[in-house]
């Protein structure tokens, strides 16, 4: 499911776990924020107005607010002598979207990878000693 959400004048496709950058919003690191959907997709089903799209909640926190790289203004105007060189720093927020209707984000966390992981290092160790095993004991069951 995914949907695109309308916020600082521009829209964005998103899903859950998604991180985007999008215009600064009031709030500190941490908080919650919901954003507007305006089309919400859910396998084959579309819902294009954005009246009814509303209705779905986007959810998202906030990991960082910063300043987006500089963006150099030069003004210029031919045979005047007119020369005019500016900078600009755009305000951002970093969001990861935690959900999108029903369907929320699942963080993978490092114990649950880290307890999978060690499961198929056990098995195949297992299946190790399991084939040693096996022609040990053929031979004994021939003699």
């Amino acid at each position: 499911m995914y949907a695109v959400v309308k916020t600082g004048g521009k829209q964005y496709k998103v899903a859950p776990g998604d991180v985007i950058a999008v215009e600064k919003l009031a709030g500190e690191v941490g908080d919650t924020v919901e954003l507007e959907a305006i089309c919400v997709v859910d396998g084959d089903k579309v819902e294009a107005d954005p009246a009814k799209a509303a209705s779905t909640k986007v959810t998202a926190s906030i990991l960082d607010q910063f300043k987006d790289k500089k963006q150099l203004v030069f003004k210029f105007k031919k045979r005047k002598g007119y020369k005019k060189l500016q900078g600009h720093r755009q305000q951002l927020t970093r969001l990861r979207i935690t959900a999108v209707g029903k369907d929320k984000y699942k963080k993978k966390g490092a114990a649950a990878a880290k307890s999978t992981k060690a499961k198929k290092v056990d098995e195949a160790k297992a299946e190790k000693v399991e084939a040693a095993e096996a022609p040990a004991t053929q031979a004994a069951s021939e003699e």
